[in-house]
């Protein structure tokens, strides 16, 4: 059934093997070969010029040359014996005088030593015409507050008011959109920052309230206010000013009205105690021959417009009136004051003790000079500032501000002798009295005609910053340059010449 067979074999070639014995190519790639050139450019000609002044002939240079033959003249000997006397004693005088001590000539510009940094407003403000009344810095000098009432309203106003702040530091400042509006009942007219608590605004009104706003609230920021009580002002007030008590760290505020009361409130928790009055009574004003005439018709109340405390002496304050008076008052003055009894819960007490030369006017602001004790300036109607001495009746210095109003006027916190003045013309003058000139160093021109520059204040932290508020509603910082504000090595005891002069 089987059977041996042979078959044919059979080969399958390895395909392996014939892979790798496969031919191989070799091939390349190179870039053509680069052309290269070099080139040179070179000016084809040259040409050199010159001046010069041509040259002097010989003979023509002879007449320029002293001829000895002229001193023999008996017309030159006969000058020189009749000048020389009078030279040499002009150039004496002239090595002895101390007129140009200190004088340093500036080149600049007087535009150049300020420059605008922000213009602020509240457009509500501004649309219904409100004027900026009054202007404060807190004490950590980067938030200013302003006020907004009118100066041209003579009649009682119960029109609505604002109290603004901006904090300059505050990044994405908005000029036009204030960090704080506070809504005030009646005309703002008088503010001041705490000297240590940076949120706490005292502030007068235009009703003769006194109020304590706390801008670190986000609700309500009216932290104490007198109200209209029977210890209240009863007239607008002019000026408020925190002042230091005799308990550490404690604060009064002291207020003064056009009706001649000025009334020191301390600050219990959340409302404001009386705890001191004074009141201006025409009879009991020292008065000296410079006001021997002075008369009032119907009341001999003094209304009070402006007062100032010394920085040296916490006794001593000074006030300003309506009438042009200028008085210097004591704290501590145990005299009653001659007023017909009221309903105020403390006595009154009469606090002026010396009488300074009668003013021509109202005066409009004071400011004591926070580097010599009995230095002060003052300004009013009569478009002059007046600087005074608490030792004599007369001013030692008046210049010229001003042909209308000057509404306040301010000493610089870090310069002895720079003051600055805001004018009813719309300019801001500042003087540097140790340039040895009346004229100002440095003015701040008005931005449009009729408004006024009503108020102004110097930050007491950044010295270079000044503040400024007009009868358009807006608040303008601007900078000052070195020059006004790095004091310089003698400027103290040019301070205390012009603190020794006698008035002429």
């Amino acid at each position: 059934m089987f059977s041996d067979d042979t078959a044919d074999s059979v080969s399958v070639p390895s395909l392996w093997r014939r892979s790798q014995h496969s031919e191989k190519d070799s091939k390349s790639c190179q870039t053509r070969q680069l052309q290269s050139a070099d080139a040179e450019a070179q000016s084809v000609n040259t040409s050199i010029c010159s001046t010069q002044t041509e040259s002097k002939d010989k003979d023509k240079q002879t007449l320029y040359e002293l001829n000895p033959k002229e001193l023999d003249k008996p017309e030159l000997k006969h000058f020189l014996d009749r000048v020389v006397e009078s030279i040499i004693r002009e150039l004496v005088k002239n090595a002895k005088t101390h007129a140009f001590d200190g004088f340093k000539v500036s080149w600049e510009d007087h535009n150049e030593l300020i420059s605008c940094l922000h213009c602020l407003q509240h457009p509500t403000a501004k649309e219904r015409g409100l004027h900026v009344t009054c202007v404060s810095w807190n004490c950590t000098g980067s938030v200013v507050s302003s006020g907004f009432g009118r100066i041209d309203d003579g009649d009682w106003s119960t029109e609505k008011s604002f109290v603004c702040t901006w904090n300059l530091n505050r990044k994405g400042l908005s000029p036009t959109h204030a960090d704080l509006v506070i809504d005030v009942p009646t005309a703002v007219t008088a503010l001041c920052f705490h000297p240590d608590q940076p949120a706490l605004i005292a502030g007068g009104l235009y009703s003769g309230e006194v109020v304590v706003w706390d801008t670190s609230r986000t609700q309500d920021t009216m932290l104490a206010q007198t109200g209209i009580s029977a210890d209240s002002h009863r007239e607008p007030i002019y000026k408020v000013s925190w002042i230091p008590l005799q308990k550490k760290g404690e604060c009064g505020i002291l207020s003064a009205c056009s009706g001649g009361r000025i009334l020191l409130w301390n600050l219990d928790k959340s409302s404001l105690v009386l705890s001191t009055g004074y009141a201006l009574v025409l009879q009991q004003v020292p008065h000296g021959s410079s006001i021997a005439g002075f008369k009032t018709r119907g009341s001999s109340t003094i209304g009070i417009t402006a007062l100032a405390r010394s920085f040296s002496d916490s006794d001593t304050f000074l006030v300003g009136s309506e009438g042009g008076l200028l008085l210097r008052c004591s704290f501590t003055s145990q005299k009653m004051a001659m007023v017909l009894s009221d309903s105020h819960s403390v006595p009154l007490r009469a606090p002026a003790v010396f009488s300074f030369k009668k003013q021509c006017g109202p005066v409009h602001s004071i400011h004591c000079s926070p580097f010599h004790r009995n230095l002060f300036v003052i300004a009013g109607t009569d478009g002059l500032a007046h600087i005074h001495s608490l030792l004599q009746a007369n001013p030692v210095l008046s210049l010229r501000v001003s042909d209308s109003y000057i509404f306040q006027v301010q000493w610089s916190p870090s310069r002895p002798l720079v003051f600055a003045a805001a004018t009813s013309q719309g300019e801001v003058q500042i003087f540097d009295l140790g340039h040895g000139s009346l004229r100002p160093a440095a003015t701040i021109e008005k931005s449009g005609s009729g408004q006024a520059a009503t108020c102004l204040a110097f930050n007491s932290q950044n010295t270079h910053l000044l503040a400024v508020g007009k009868t358009d509603g807006t608040v303008s910082i601007w900078q000052l340059s070195r020059d006004l504000t790095e004091q310089g090595p003698r400027e103290l005891s040019q301070l205390e010449q012009i603190a020794k002069q006698v008035a002429e």
